[in-house]
């Protein structure tokens, strides 16, 4: 049995399949495969957001509460739990191409292949597409960009502020078709992979996107789709803040850049899937498409993620599997995490595994009803220095959110029956539920929740643009 995997970053779980929030964001192609696999309606990062939650896709293990502290000189940023895999943890490609499996792994997920990473453990091939956001790809000068740039950030322009969006703007220069688009290169270079290597059965082919992550830069036909153009594209939202609040059309713009994005990706995904089918490998080949997490839309009053906002928009994952003879169109409640991907897999392809995950096929059989009876989840703060950031603790009737490693100054508790939508906090209203959930999630950390982590991020430099930029004079 083959496997076949894609993640796309900064999805949400919502946008796929009928009766979703976002379902009115056009994606056929995710939509049909939805339809023709399992869904999992409740699936949470276990830690997020990027590196840490691949880290449990690709290992099975939890990574929250961050307790390793590697070299990471050279590498940027230090949020916690951002470096590389364990050496001690076996990877899914690992595990498969000790027992025969052709890897490959296609990827513009620059995260996964900067200085000290080692996320190519077990990949017999693997190519790197550069150029996402400020992956230090090519370089140049500001005259060169500044007319693109007037079309992304008000003016008089301010290029410190926006640097993340220069490095982005040169890396594009040349752009000339929709293939040329990083999401197009992703996806074609998979069907080009299967083209060349499906012979090599039985493979494992892993595709990791980073659309529709920021910049939400589609091809504005996508995105015009959804609202019309206001003269400025804010492909970093938060481009739109600068010198004052955005009018009401530009925020509906910014969210159409969004919503184009994941038509966008919709269409390459697409692409994908069809070479499944001319190449007639639906059959013996396991299916699933993931991401990392979600996004606010304006939800609550922003664009972004953050540990700020713990709520399904941004922790819940997409996770839709089709097996050749598992059920079709099936969705399972189950609350179900990351670090339950890879024994998952691995369990329809009978290969043992142990870790921290859970198989949660026999909930899909119906042997089972559930795997967990409440989640904890991790999103790491931005800081160097002592681990932080929040956590949430997920069950049926409650998200409990906290700081970890310092005292928090407003924990948070919703009542998901009355506050489906996460809106109102109750937290001093229940000194009991919190009490309970509190204790869930010292339980994983094996420490009061306050209590500063062990995790300290070694050798703190930034991104060699962001350094270049800190040091120029500005006038």
């Amino acid at each position: 049995m083959n496997v076949v995997l894609i993640c796309l970053d900064t999805f949400r779980s919502d946008i796929i399949g009928p009766g979703k929030k976002l379902s009115f964001v056009e994606t056929p192609n995710l939509d049909d495969f939805a339809s023709q696999a399992v869904s999992f309606g409740r699936a949470f990062g276990e830690s997020q957001p990027t590196l840490q939650c691949r880290r449990a896709f690709m290992t099975g293990r939890r990574g929250f509460p961050y307790k390793w502290n590697f070299d990471r000189r050279g590498h940027w940023h230090h949020a916690p739990g951002w470096h590389k895999i364990p050496p001690e943890q076996d990877t899914m490609a690992e595990i498969l191409l000790k027992r025969g499996y052709w890897t490959g792994l296609i990827a513009d997920v620059y995260h996964l292949f900067k200085p000290t990473m080692n996320y190519t453990r077990g990949f017999a091939s693997y190519e790197f597409i550069r150029g996402q956001e400020s992956d230090n790809y090519r370089g140049g000068t500001f005259a060169m960009i500044e007319e693109q740039m007037k079309c992304h950030a008000r003016e008089p322009l301010n290029w410190q502020r926006h640097s993340t969006t220069a490095q982005y703007l040169w890396n594009m220069r040349g752009r000339q078709s929709e293939d040329d688009y990083l999401v197009g290169k992703v996806m074609n270079g998979a069907c080009q992979w299967l083209d060349d290597c499906h012979r090599q059965a039985p493979f494992l082919l892993w595709v990791e996107a980073f659309d529709p992550h920021e910049p939400w830069d589609p091809p504005t036909a996508y995105a015009d789709g959804y609202a019309a153009p206001t003269g400025k594209d804010f492909i970093m939202p938060g481009a739109a803040w600068e010198g004052g609040d955005p009018t009401e059309a530009e925020i509906e713009r910014i969210k159409a850049l969004y919503y184009g994005e994941v038509t966008f990706v919709d269409k390459y995904v697409g692409r994908v899937l069809d070479k499944l089918d001319e190449l007639k490998l639906w059959d013996d080949t396991v299916v699933v498409i993931l991401s990392d997490h979600g996004t606010e839309v304006m939800d609550h009053g922003k664009f972004g993620k953050g540990p700020g906002e713990l709520h399904p928009f941004n922790t819940g994952l997409v996770w839709h599997l089709r097996h050749p003879d598992g059920p079709k169109g099936k969705r399972v409640n189950a609350l179900v995490q990351a670090h339950d991907v890879m024994p998952t897999v691995l369990s329809l392809l009978d290969v043992p595994f142990e870790g921290d995950g859970e198989n949660v096929w026999p909930v899909v059989t119906g042997q089972q009803q559930s795997v967990r009876d409440h989640c904890v989840i991790g999103w790491a703060g931005w800081s160097s220095g002592t681990a932080k950031g929040r956590a949430s603790v997920r069950d049926d009737d409650w998200n409990y959110v906290v700081s970890v490693g310092e005292p928090d100054p407003n924990p948070e508790l919703y009542n998901l029956a009355a506050d489906p939508d996460e809106v109102t906090n109750v937290h001093d209203k229940h000194p009991a539920v919190v009490a309970e959930r509190k204790a869930r999630l010292e339980a994983v950390l094996k420490q009061p929740a306050e209590e500063p982590q062990n995790e300290v991020c070694a050798h703190p430099v930034h991104a060699p643009i962001g350094e270049w930029f800190r040091g120029r004079q500005w006038g």
